[in-house]
């Protein structure tokens, strides 16, 4: 193979480069991807590119990825649309009666409904808004809370789509073992997923005091006026005349995906299809919805997934073309004689926050990464749960911090403020949990 020293990080920085200005991650990659063909033989790009795809694709792995991410994508349009959702947050408003309350609840939600980021975003502030403007609670603090318990807590259960397609990468790395179990493993390791979430509840109870924008939103709200001015709130409202079904309808789809991905030996696609399975019969026994709605719905939200799924593939591409330049050869010559097996966990952390910020890549740039840092955590002899935490934790930093991700433009869409004034107002709270996250990294890493 030839060597291409130096030149092999050029295609990364095309892609980074590049999301950084266009803010788009699929067509960044393929133009990384692109380049790297390019440098390898100028004269047969469409031969290679082709070959690529075809490799990426005929993966038994990401292949397994795509069919769980859109089964789970089925599952979780299903349970918005029959409101199986929004009966959990019914059941849990009449509880409350107090502005902690509101705020704890909403906190709670969020750690029940693990299963997607887009699933809290969407739900818990669409079903909170209402009880939170009854306590004069500003609706940016309401999306910081939405936000705070999307990625941050996906990340930590293992039945979720970011475990999913962390796993997939893990396991697309040759990494020893299989890559669900690592995942598993590296779980208390991803530090800033514990404290973004742990702080959630002290800013709800006013231990963590209100900071910077985040307390010019809540004076304004204390005068009556919830909503940011010049704001129309208008989406993503809960239909009050829509019936709701009864509360089973959402706890059993969930437990039964829980309980037969633990089953089928932490296998999370026959979870999803016997959580599928539950959910069509409950509907049709039900009829809660049509046939022709149940599989309109159901197909809707494969299709939602396809921009997370394009994603994929285009990092597996470009993973294979940096394959092809020796691009992770050259790092690991380059960065190990300066790494050190205690630094690099929090070196990972602060590196990859950094680029997942900047470029709203929160998948993506980690199907590039994983092939780098991955081997040279096991030269140096690293802590490889640990260093697989620095890393998923980083991408739930990028998810919970950017201000044009998508987690953070639902949280705010559906809680009722602009992305911009959410992302602003959530930012101290982001910046001291990265900043707790990294001495934990280094403390640890030492240990």
């Amino acid at each position: 193979m030839e060597t291409f020293g130096a030149w092999s990080l050029l295609p990364t920085l095309v892609v980074l480069g590049m999301a950084i200005v266009t803010k788009r991650t699929i067509e960044s990659l393929m133009t990384g991807a692109l380049v790297g063909l390019l440098m390898i033989d100028p004269t047969s790009v469409v031969t290679q590119g082709s070959d690529v795809l075809l490799t990426v694709l005929g993966n038994d792995t990401v292949t397994w990825i795509i069919l769980v991410c859109g089964l789970f994508g089925s599952l979780i349009a299903l349970l918005v649309k029959t409101g199986g959702v929004l009966s959990f947050g019914d059941t849990m408003a009449r509880r409350i009666h107090t502005r902690q309350q509101s705020l704890l609840t909403t906190w709670f939600l969020g750690l029940i409904i693990f299963v997607d980021d887009y699933l809290n975003a969407l739900t818990i502030s669409s079903s909170m808004k209402k009880i939170t403007d009854r306590f004069n609670i500003s609706r940016e603090k309401l999306a910081y809370i939405v936000d705070s318990t999307a990625a941050p807590v996906c990340i930590l259960v293992p039945f979720s789509t970011w475990a999913v397609f962390f796993a997939g990468l893990l396991e697309e790395n040759d990494i020893t073992g299989n890559g669900m179990s690592l995942y598993i493993q590296a779980i208390p390791f991803m530090f800033y997923a514990w404290v973004a979430a742990a702080i959630v509840p002290m800013v709800a109870m006013g231990w963590v005091p209100n900071i910077g924008p985040m307390k010019a939103a809540e004076a304004r709200a204390a005068g009556g006026q919830t909503i940011p001015a010049g704001i129309n709130d208008n989406t993503l409202e809960v239909d009050e005349n829509q019936p709701r079904p009864h509360l089973l309808n959402f706890l059993v789809p969930i437990a039964s995906l829980v309980f037969f991905t633990w089953y089928f030996d932490i296998d999370i696609l026959r979870g999803v299809i016997v959580a599928l399975a539950v959910t069509l019969v409950l509907i049709g026994a039900q009829r809660l919805l049509s046939f022709h709605e149940t599989f309109d719905t159901a197909l809707d939200g494969f299709k939602a997934m396809i921009m997370p799924l394009g994603t994929l593939v285009a990092g597996f591409a470009l993973k294979e073309v940096n394959d092809g330049l020796g691009l992770t050869d050259y790092v690991i010559a380059t960065v190990q004689p300066m790494m050190t097996a205690s630094l690099l966990p929090a070196v990972v952390f602060v590196t990859m926050a950094f680029l997942a910020f900047a470029t709203a890549s929160f998948w993506g740039l980690f199907a590039v990464a994983m092939p780098i840092v991955l081997p040279l955590a096991m030269s140096v002899d690293a802590n490889m749960p640990l260093v697989v935490g620095a890393l998923i934790s980083a991408s739930a930093f990028g998810s919970h911090a950017c201000f044009y991700g998508d987690s953070t433009v639902l949280s705010a869409q559906g809680s009722g403020c602009t992305p911009m004034a959410h992302a602003l107002t959530q930012l101290p709270y982001v910046l001291i949990a990265a900043a707790i996250a990294t001495v934990v990294f280094l403390v640890v890493g030492y240990l």
